[in-house]
């Protein structure tokens, strides 16, 4: 369906005969060259990690599976027909200051980055300006489940172009609107309320642990929440948090700052981020013990906090 509207649209060439360029090789990088690798696209990435302590565990994905790898962002910039950013929210404006100087006309821009609407206009402006084409997508929710498939909201003025042909790259786009910083406003309202309930449940369930009123807490959720496995739940967020918290603060200072552009002060949003700083410091410190492991209770996440340094806590 997506190549049949391209075709009636005259849209160009098969995307699946682009060349697609990663900017950021981490867990959203690695899965994307994966799915798009498997489907015959030529994909070259490039991340700051390179040529660091960090860049053997790259090497070997590329090597594994037949990813380019570029020396800088205008080289990978100078490959590419179509450019995805997905690297840190604080680095979303800094990637397109490095990409736009090298960008070839005509270049597609996806910005996958969970930036305020302040910043994807920011970026915007520079792609654009150099002859590329900017478009904003929204993740609006956890990458790897759904992997090349996580629903997205696209924006800006070309965004209803590209999703035909995103559609045959097997990505599941739709567009939210023509207007640049809907779509990343959507998604970081929606971040206030779910990063701000993990912190939140961090918080409570480890201080109810202290005190050793956990099961009269989790019976009182469960019954005004009777939906939710709050057992589950829990451990879920102690683990993405301890897995992720550095990136969920970055992002949660953009979901900051996109209340500010709104006119309020980010009480919550502030706060969240914060307390998701604060879990990553821990886990670096080693506190939370190894962040991949599989953790089948938060108690013990609880635990690991609670007997840490009074520093720390």
């Amino acid at each position: 369906e997506g190549w049949a509207q391209v075709r009636r649209l005259g849209m160009g060439p098969d995307p699946k005969r682009w060349h697609v360029g990663l900017v950021g090789y981490g867990e959203v990088g690695r899965i994307l060259a994966e799915d798009l690798g498997g489907q015959g696209v030529a994909v070259t990435a490039y991340d700051l990690k390179l040529g660091g302590p960090q860049q053997a565990a790259l090497l070997d994905h590329a090597a594994a599976h037949g990813v380019a790898l570029a020396a800088s962002h205008a080289e990978l910039a100078a490959r590419a027909d179509f450019i995805v950013s997905a690297v840190t929210a604080s680095q979303t404006v800094a990637v397109a200051q490095a990409v736009a100087p090298a960008v070839r006309r005509g270049t597609w821009f996806l910005d996958f980055n969970s930036a305020s609407p302040g910043a994807k206009q920011r970026a915007a402006a520079l792609i654009d300006g150099a002859g590329g084409i900017y478009v904003e997508a929204a993740v609006m929710t956890s990458i790897p489940p759904y992997r090349i498939k996580v629903p997205l909201l696209l924006g800006g003025a070309k965004a209803a172009e590209l999703s035909p042909l995103l559609a045959i790259l097997s990505f599941d786009a739709k567009v939210a609107s023509e207007v640049l910083g809907v779509a990343s406003a959507t998604k970081m309202c929606r971040s206030v309320m779910i990063k701000g309930l993990e912190a939140m449940v961090i918080e409570s369930f480890t201080t109810a642990r202290a005190y050793g009123v956990e099961a009269a807490v989790l019976a009182s959720l469960a019954e005004t929440f009777p939906g939710v496995d709050w057992e589950r739940q829990g451990t879920y967020f102690f683990q993405r948090v301890i897995q992720h918290g550095r990136r969920r603060a970055e992002e949660m200072r953009e979901a900051a700052q996109t209340v500010r552009e709104a006119g309020l002060e980010p009480w919550s949003a502030a706060g969240t981020a914060q307390r998701q700083a604060w879990m990553a410091d821990l886990a670096d410190a080693g506190v939370m013990g190894e962040r991949e492991a599989a953790r089948a209770d938060w108690r013990a996440d609880a635990d690991r906090i609670l007997a840490a340094p009074a520093t720390r806590r």
